[in-house]
């Protein structure tokens, strides 16, 4: 057996001592975890040790590197439409409550001759996973070879599918353990966690949903910022066109959070109509995704003319989808009434997220079921004035048991009158520095 180049310890002392770690120690440090030859606890004490003590731009573009070579990366070089190659580009969301964007934004996108390789995860915790709210369409499936997702972007122009493991699978493996050690919150670990993914994926470019707020990763903006910043950086260092928008997630986004009736919302805005807070995320993101591939449109267009619809009508139908069929409806509901007339000055984004994952709608573990059905309907939206016993929202599921604890909690994630805030849903545009 070969010697290994470096000691775990000696790695975990140089970022302990704030020192930089070379290219090398990255390199052999990603390579010897992904092989089992760095042991969880030593790379338990390197993450932390990164969480306190931060990375260098070259560190982290290093490290986002290491983790995609320890895998497959992709190409979609060869997608050609009628004769000539496909420009592609993809979005990446932080995460939030409600955010249902993916759905309507890949069709949206492709009916403009762009292609969309949306690869996507699953919800855990507050937040939801595009996967599991694509699911509740009967037949669908998430899992695509790799052929078949470079046959569909030919020919549709936008896939929506799990990533395959052989993607990043060091990535995979520190994300674990980042988890269960505190140190989900280190920026570059988070930074080049998504990034390594993103362009591992082979996209040619890539927009940022980077969202700040209760119901989202980051809850400041000086934080969210500076995530933003670096993974737009990562992005051009790595030769893909990136930009990110700054999004408001205090507030759920439109008036659904779960997953059948994320899809239903998704469905009504792609036919021209929906929430006006997803319609405009919708097209702000479109726009950037668009102009990142050299085409300078309105994307509301094709909302109101129907060929986004038809754009996601066939590509629900390559994964094996019913866009026709009826999504699963909930054996039980309960409404919350207004308790007092006045304005709804505020709805916490995180304690919704965290009702809709009680009833059903979400996971505490990755292996754990979802109910397609569970989830919660709003009626009113910060700003809007109520009456005492108002519907203010309806909660669904199949287990009605579990109302009790999802009703206390959003008895505490509403206020009626007092001051109101209008924060825009779009923040800022973060573009490169260099």
């Amino acid at each position: 057996m070969a010697a290994e180049l470096f000691d775990a310890v000696d790695v975990i002392r140089t970022k302990r001592d704030r020192g930089e770690l070379t290219d090398e120690q990255i390199d052999w440090v990603i390579d010897a975890y992904t092989r089992g030859v760095v042991a969880d606890e030593q790379m338990s004490a390197l993450a932390m040790a990164i969480f306190l003590n931060g990375m260098e731009h070259r560190e982290i573009f290093r490290w986002m590197k290491a983790m995609i070579a320890s895998g497959e990366r992709l190409n979609f070089e060869s997608i050609v439409g009628e004769g000539k190659k496909i420009a592609t580009s993809d979005k990446h969301s932080t995460g939030g409550v409600g955010d249902k964007i993916t759905l309507p934004l890949a069709p949206l996108v492709a009916a403009y001759g762009v292609a969309v390789p949306q690869l996507s995860g699953r919800g855990l915790g507050h937040t939801g996973g595009t996967l599991d709210k694509l699911e509740s369409i009967p037949g669908w499936e998430a899992k695509l070879s790799n052929e078949r997702v470079v046959e569909i972007l030919g020919s549709t122009g936008a896939v929506i599918c799990a990533a395959g493991d052989g993607l990043a699978p060091a990535d995979k493996k520190l994300y674990a353990l980042r988890d269960v050690t505190s140190t989900v919150e280190a920026i570059p670990l988070i930074a080049s966690s998504i990034m390594s993914k993103k362009i591992a994926e082979g996209t040619g470019s890539l927009v940022l949903d980077v969202k700040v707020g209760s119901g989202a990763f980051m809850k400041d903006e000086d934080h969210a910022r500076k995530l933003a910043k670096i993974m737009v950086e990562l992005g051009r260092d790595a030769g893909v066109k990136t930009t990110a928008l700054l999004t408001d997630m205090n507030t759920p986004l439109g008036l659904t959070v779960g997953n059948a009736c994320e899809v239903e919302e998704a469905v009504e805005v792609l036919a021209g109509g929906g929430p006006s807070d997803v319609v405009e995320l919708t097209v702000a993101l479109a726009r950037e995704m668009l102009l990142s591939s050299g085409v300078d449109v309105d994307p509301a267009e094709a909302l109101k003319d129907g060929r986004a619809m038809d754009v996601w009508r066939t590509m629900i139908a390559d994964q094996g989808g019913d866009p026709d069929a009826r999504l699963p409806q909930p054996k039980e509901t309960l409404t919350v009434k207004a308790p007092s007339s006045g304005v709804l000055t505020e709805l916490d984004a995180y304690k919704v997220g965290v009702a809709s994952w009680r009833l059903g709608a979400g996971r505490a573990r990755k292996e754990d079921p979802v109910q397609a059905a569970a989830g919660i309907k709003l009626h009113a939206k910060p700003g809007d004035t109520v009456a005492e016993g108002q519907p203010l929202m309806t909660l669904t599921t199949d287990t009605p048991e579990r109302f009790e604890r999802a009703e206390e909690l959003l008895q505490e994630a509403f206020t009626i009158g007092g001051e109101q805030k209008n924060n825009p849903l779009i923040i800022d545009r973060i573009v490169s520095s260099r």
